[in-house]
C-alpha cells in the first residue's frame, strides 16, 4: 500500500540527493541528515515520516470526494504525474501553470466551456457550416486549451488540495494556494521555503525515479481514498435496504396482527 514506502526503496530511487550547499534553504535543514561533495543528503527517515503522513492526508480528502489538482511542469516530472494522476483519476497540470488558475477560476472554466462548445458543435453541425479560415481558428483555440487546460476538464470547483513537485518552479502556484488557503503538499528539495508547505516531503525533486516513487506512493494513498469512500457507500447503501425490508417487514406484520384481531373480534361476537 501507499504508506509501505521504505527508507531502502527511497535509497535506491535516490530521494536522498539534495541540491548544491550553496543553493539550500536555511529552512530545510532539519531534513538534511548531512553535507557529502559539495550536496546535501537529506535524511530519508524523515522523509518517510512525512511521506506517510501527507498520504493519511490524502486518502481522508480523496475518501470525501474531493479533488487534489497535481502540479508539475519541469520535464522530466511531467509523464510522471500525468500517469500517476490519471490513474487516480485527479487532475494536474503538466503545462505552463495558468495565472489566475486558482484565483480567477471562474475565467478558467469559461476556457474550458469553449473547449465544451466546440466539441458540441462538432457534434450538432455547426462546425461544418464554418469557412475553411473558421474552422482553423477554431481548431488551434481548442488544441491550445486541451494542452494547456485538457487535464481539468472534470474538475468543476476549486480542489481541496496542490500536490507540487518543485515549489520553487511552481512559485505561482504556491502562491495562490497560499492566498486561498488550499492546503498544499509538495516534495521539498533542499532548495525550497518548508514554511510555505502544509504537508512537506523532503525529497529529490529533481530526479525522475525519486518523483516517480514519491508521486506513486501518494497516487496510491488516494487510490486507497477512493475505495474506502466506495465501500462506504456500499454499505450506507446495504444499510438503507435493510432497513427498508425491516419497515417492509414491520408494517406486513402489524397488518397480519390487526386482521388476526379483527376476525378474532368477529368471532367473539
Amino acid at each position: 500500500m501507499a504508506n509501505n514506502t521504505e527508507v531502502k526503496n527511497l535509497l535506491d530511487a535516490g530521494v536522498h540527493f539534495g541540491h548544491l550547499t550553496r543553493k539550500w534553504d536555511p529552512n530545510m535543514a532539519p531534513y538534511i541528515y548531512m553535507e557529502r561533495n559539495g550536496i546535501h543528503i537529506i535524511n530519508l527517515y524523515k522523509t518517510k515520516a512525512k511521506l506517510n503522513e501527507a498520504n493519511d492526508a490524502l486518502r481522508k480528502i480523496a475518501a470525501s470526494g474531493r479533488k487534489i489538482l497535481f502540479v508539475a511542469t519541469k520535464k522530466q516530472a511531467k509523464d510522471i504525474v500525468a500517469q500517476h494522476a490519471g490513474d487516480a483519476n485527479m487532475p494536474y497540470i503538466t503545462e505552463r501553470w495558468p495565472g489566475g488558475m486558482l484565483t480567477n477560476f471562474v475565467t478558467i472554466r469559461k476556457a474550458v466551456k469553449k473547449m465544451a462548445l466546440v466539441d458540441r458543435m462538432k457534434k450538432d453541425g455547426r462546425y461544418e457550416t464554418l469557412s475553411k479560415k473558421e474552422r482553423l481558428q477554431v481548431d488551434r483555440m481548442r488544441a491550445k486549451l486541451e494542452k494547456n487546460l485538457g487535464s481539468i476538464v472534470d474538475m468543476t470547483r476549486m480542489p481541496a488540495a496542490l500536490f507540487i513537485v518543485d515549489t520553487v518552479r511552481e512559485h505561482i502556484a504556491v502562491k495562490e494556494a497560499l492566498k486561498l488557503g488550499i492546503p498544499i503538499f509538495a516534495m521539498a528539495d533542499t532548495n525550497a521555503n518548508p514554511r510555505d508547505i502544509d504537508y512537506v516531503i523532503p525529497s529529490n525533486d529533481d530526479a525522475s525515479k525519486s518523483i516517480d516513487i514519491i508521486v506513486n506512493s501518494a497516487a496510491e494513498a488516494i487510490k486507497a481514498g477512493l475505495e474506502d469512500r466506495k465501500n462506504e457507500k456500499n454499505n450506507e447503501a446495504a444499510k438503507a435496504e435493510k432497513a427498508e425490508k425491516d419497515a417492509k417487514a414491520a408494517k406486513a406484520e402489524k397488518t397480519a396482527k390487526a386482521a388476526k384481531e379483527a376476525v378474532k373480534t368477529e368471532e367473539e361476537e
